[in-house]
């Protein structure tokens, strides 16, 4: 089937990428010629408005220091993420109220030892993106979970169950990964206002990392900041680095609704937390200005990608339990029925396949791998044949 592609997303080269110096086709595991779907990179060079604008900065010699300051809300990418929200999102709110970071994740961190202490409880929806559950455990708080429930239907969430546990287990901080990594799930307008009438019964700090924002299906992103009573207790922290492939960049975002927060960070020495590079702030302006055409063709691609892994499993791997994922560009697949124990991903590697460990995303990942999606439809087929073939070898596909 011939279909537009002006991007070239289907057209990307194995040896390319075999090539690239990057972790994700890079780090082997002790073996040669891996296909590499783990890491949350995209298969694909980052739009030409984004290589346009850092190439034309390098070609100015412009390399100096940025007059916008640290870290207040003068960097254009402040300015600008407050206009994108507006537009894209319908979320309205202050530029003076976002800062500039070096990484989601340095956010989320920051904002924890900002708004919570050592011993404190912070709620989580599990599975969970590994740098979060890992950065509660560093940091020394405890977790309290709220476990993914998958059917037919989708992914499902008890909160009824978060609810009674909070009242006796208080917490303070809700951390939020929105949309969801590794499920796919895109939390819903209904399912937010819930989460935020349990942040105001228990009073919680909301800090909600929406990396995945711009990558939903059917339906737009939501911001939880957006829906009523939410703003004045949440942190959002937004980045390009998925949507745009932006990763090694480091830059994020964050509208720091709280204003204690605002004032806890103000008052941080001024270079404890570094500054973000200039070529990375000159990315996420050329992203955010001029890359939307790219984005929307992007998620055409990654479309019928999650439709296309969904009929290949089905004919060459029907024990293998897959959702299409609402949003982003990462399959959660459960393998539990495959008879390869705990760690699929093992046998998966001997059969020439690298995803990641479900095992990584917590115990609810036990006997599940995360497929990344964000590559050419040829590589997606080789993918699962390589899966399929390994199943076959051990001879523990039922169903096939």
């Amino acid at each position: 089937m011939s279909f537009d592609d002006p991007f070239g997303f289907d057209s990307v080269d194995l040896d390319w990428l075999r090539a690239k110096a990057g972790a994700k086709w890079h780090r082997s595991h002790g073996r040669q010629g891996l296909l590499a779907a783990w890491v949350a990179d995209m298969d694909f060079p980052p739009a030409p408005a984004v290589l346009g604008a850092l190439s034309a900065r390098i070609g100015r010699g412009d390399l100096g220091y940025p007059d916008w300051g640290y870290p207040g809300p003068r960097s254009p990418a402040c300015r600008l993420f407050a206009e994108r929200a507006a537009r894209r999102y319908g979320w309205q709110f202050d530029a003076d109220e976002v800062r500039e970071l070096c990484d989601v994740v340095q956010a989320v961190q920051v904002m924890l030892h900002l708004a919570t202490a050592p011993g404190d409880a912070v709620v989580l929806h599990t599975p969970s993106y590994p740098p979060l559950w890992r950065s509660l455990a560093a940091m020394g708080r405890r977790q309290i979970d709220v476990p993914a429930h998958a059917d037919a239907d989708g992914v499902h969430f008890d909160y009824d169950e978060l609810e009674a546990t909070l009242a006796t287990d208080p917490a303070k901080a809700l951390m939020l990964c929105h949309p969801h990594n590794p499920t796919g799930h895109r939390f819903d307008r209904d399912e937010l206002t819930r989460l935020v009438a349990i942040a105001e019964r228990f009073d919680l700090v909301i800090i909600s990392d929406e990396i995945h924002a711009d990558l939903t299906f059917d339906a737009p992103h939501i911001p939880i900041a957006a829906i009523p009573g939410a703003a004045a207790r949440t942190v959002t922290v937004h980045s390009p680095s998925k949507a745009f492939n932006l990763a090694g960049m480091r830059h994020a975002v964050a509208h720091v609704g709280p204003p204690h927060l605002r004032d806890g960070l103000a008052a941080l020495p001024d270079h404890l937390l570094g500054a973000v590079n200039l070529l990375a702030a000159e990315a996420t302006v050329a992203a955010w200005t001029l890359g939307d055409e790219w984005l929307d063709a992007l998620l055409v691609h990654l479309d019928r990608n999650r439709r296309l892994l969904a009929d290949r499993l089905a004919e060459h791997l029907p024990a293998v339990g897959y959702r299409r994922p609402q949003a982003t560009y990462l399959a959660w697949l459960d393998c539990r029925r495959l008879g390869f124990g705990d760690e699929p991903v093992r046998e998966f590697r001997r059969g020439g396949v690298e995803l990641s460990d479900g095992n990584d995303f917590g115990p609810l990942g036990a006997g599940h791998v995360r497929l990344n999606l964000a590559t050419s439809s040829s590589i997606v087929e080789q993918i699962v044949l390589a899966m399929a073939s390994r199943a076959s070898t051990s001879g523990d596909q039922p169903g096939g």
